[in-house]
C-alpha cells in the first residue's frame, strides 16, 4: 500500500512539473508575442509574404519557361528557356543592386527613388516595411522585377541573340521598370495622382507588353513568317506552365496585400474566379470562330484572366472578377487572332496580345469596379467616382509612351553594345538551342 502511495506521489509531482513547463513556455511564448507587437512586426504577414515571394519566384524561371519554351519551335525550346531562366538571375543582382532604391528609395520628384539604398545598404534585418521586414519587402518586390522583364521575351523567341537579350535585360530594369515601380508603388506622380494598381496591371503587364510589342517592330519578323507554319513544340508543356503561373498567382495577387488578412482572401479568390472564367469564354470564343477549342486557347485564355485581375484583385469583389475576367477572355482572343494580324506584326507568343492589351482592360475595369465596400482606398465608377476612371486612363498612356520610348532607346542601346540585336540567318534556319547553346531539348531516337 505503502508503495502505491509513493508511486502515486511521484506521478503527480511529474504532472505539477510539467503543468509549470507547460506554463512557462507560454509565458515565454507570450513575452515573444508582445516583443514582436512592440517592435510593429507581425510574424504571421512575414511568413505569407515570403511564402508569396517563393509563389512569385517559380513563375519565371519554371512556370513562364514552361509556357514559353512549349509555344516555341523545337528549336529554340532550350534558348527560350535559357532566356527566362537568366531574366530572373539577372534582374535578381540588379535589385539588389541597385533596382530597389530606384524603385523604393526616398522619392525624387516623384520621377524616381534616389540611391539611399544602393546594394541595400541602410536596410537593417530589424528595419519595417508597415509591419513586416523591409528586406522581406524588398525580396518580395524582386520576384516582380523578374518576371515583368522575361514576359517581354515572348514577343520576340526565334531571333534575338543571346547575348544582347542579357544586356536588354540590365538596362530595360534599370531604366524602364524601376521609375514605373517608383510612380506607382514607390510614392511617384501616380500614386500622388490616385491610380490603383493593387499588383501590377501599369508596373508588369501594360510596361512589359508595351516593351515586348515596340522590341518585335524594331526586331524584324521571323524568317518564313506568315509563310510557313510555326509549330509549338510542346502544348503540353504550355499548359503546365500556365498551371504553375496560375498557382504562383496566388503569390503576386494575394500578396501584393502584404498580410495574411480578409482581403488578402479575397485577392485570391477573385484572382481564380477571373481566371476560370477567361479560359472558358476565351474556349467559347475559338470554339464559336474556328470551330475547335484547342488547350493552347483554354491555357493562354487562363493567363488573360489572370493579367486582367491583377490590377483590381484589391479593389473588386466576386461579381467584378467574373466580368473582368470574362471580358478579359474574349478580348484576349480576339487580339492574337485578330488584332496581330491587323497590325502585321509577329509578337511570336503573344506578349503584347495578352499582357499589354488584357493589362489596359485590366488597369481600366479597376476603374470602374473598384469598391470601397472591399478597400476603402479605392473607389470607382460603379461607386460613383467617374474621376477614377480618368486617373486610370491617365495611368495607362503614361505607362505606355514612357515604356515604348524607353524600351527604344534601350534597344538603341543594346545593339549598339552588342553589334546588333538580331542573330544571323543561317543561325535562325539552324535553330538557336544548336547555334547558340550546342544543346537539343529532345533526343528523340527512331
Amino acid at each position: 500500500m505503502s508503495m502505491m502511495m509513493n508511486q502515486q506521489q511521484k506521478g503527480k509531482g511529474r504532472r505539477n512539473m510539467l503543468k509549470r513547463v507547460v506554463s512557462g513556455l507560454i509565458v515565454i511564448l507570450g513575452l515573444a508575442n508582445q516583443v514582436w507587437a512592440a517592435d510593429g512586426m507581425d510574424s504571421g504577414n512575414t511568413a505569407w509574404v515570403l511564402v508569396s515571394a517563393a509563389l512569385v519566384m517559380m513563375m519565371t524561371p519554371a512556370g513562364l519557361a514552361l509556357f514559353y519554351g512549349g509555344m516555341s519551335r523545337y528549336k529554340n525550346l532550350l534558348n527560350t528557356t535559357a532566356m527566362t531562366y537568366m531574366s530572373f538571375c539577372i534582374a535578381s543582382v540588379v535589385w539588389v543592386v541597385v533596382g530597389y532604391s530606384l524603385a523604393f528609395g526616398p522619392d525624387r520628384g516623384g520621377i524616381i527613388g534616389g540611391l539611399d539604398y544602393l546594394l541595400m545598404k541602410s536596410l537593417a534585418i530589424d528595419s519595417l516595411q508597415g509591419n513586416i521586414p523591409v528586406l522581406v519587402f524588398a525580396v518580395f518586390q524582386m520576384t516582380f522585377a523578374g518576371i515583368t522583364v522575361a514576359l517581354i521575351l515572348g514577343a520576340i523567341v526565334d531571333r534575338m541573340k543571346f547575348a544582347s537579350w542579357l544586356v536588354f535585360v540590365v538596362l530595360w530594369v534599370v531604366f524602364v521598370y524601376c521609375p514605373v515601380a517608383h510612380w506607382v508603388w514607390g510614392g511617384g506622380w501616380m500614386a500622388k495622382m490616385g491610380a490603383l494598381d493593387f499588383a501590377g496591371g501599369n508596373v508588369v503587364h501594360i510596361n512589359a507588353g508595351i516593351a515586348g510589342l515596340v522590341l518585335t517592330l524594331m526586331l524584324g519578323k521571323r524568317n518564313g513568317f506568315g509563310k510557313e507554319p510555326m509549330i509549338p513544340s510542346s502544348i503540353s508543356l504550355t499548359a503546365l506552365g500556365s498551371a504553375m503561373l496560375w498557382f504562383g498567382w496566388f503569390g503576386f495577387n494575394a500578396g501584393s496585400q502584404l498580410a495574411a488578412d480578409g482581403l488578402a482572401g479575397m485577392a485570391f479568390l477573385v484572382t481564380n474566379t477571373s481566371a476560370s472564367i477567361a479560359a472558358v469564354f476565351w474556349m467559347l470564343s475559338e470554339w464559336i470562330t474556328r470551330k475547335k477549342p484547342t488547350l493552347l486557347g483554354m491555357a493562354s485564355g487562363a493567363v488573360a484572366g489572370l493579367v486582367a485581375i491583377t490590377p483590381a484583385a484589391g479593389f473588386v469583389g466576386l461579381g467584378s472578377s467574373l466580368v473582368i475576367g470574362a471580358v478579359a477572355g474574349v478580348l484576349g482572343f480576339f487580339s492574337v487572332s485578330k488584332l496581330k494580324a491587323f497590325l502585321n506584326i509577329d509578337d511570336s507568343l503573344d506578349a503584347f496580345g495578352v499582357h499589354g492589351v488584357c493589362g489596359m482592360w485590366g488597369a481600366l475595369s479597376t476603374g470602374i469596379f473598384a469598391d470601397p465596400a472591399i478597400n476603402a482606398a479605392g473607389k470607382g465608377l460603379i461607386a460613383g467616382n467617374g474621376n477614377q476612371v480618368i486617373i486610370q486612363l491617365i495611368s495607362i498612356v503614361g505607362t505606355a509612351v514612357f515604356s515604348a520610348v524607353g524600351t527604344w532607346v534601350v534597344v538603341k542601346v543594346t545593339g549598339w553594345i552588342t553589334a546588333g540585336i538580331r542573330v544571323d540567318s543561317e543561325s535562325e534556319i539552324e535553330g538557336l538551342d544548336s547555334a547558340t547553346h550546342g544543346e537539343r531539348a529532345f533526343e528523340i531516337q527512331v
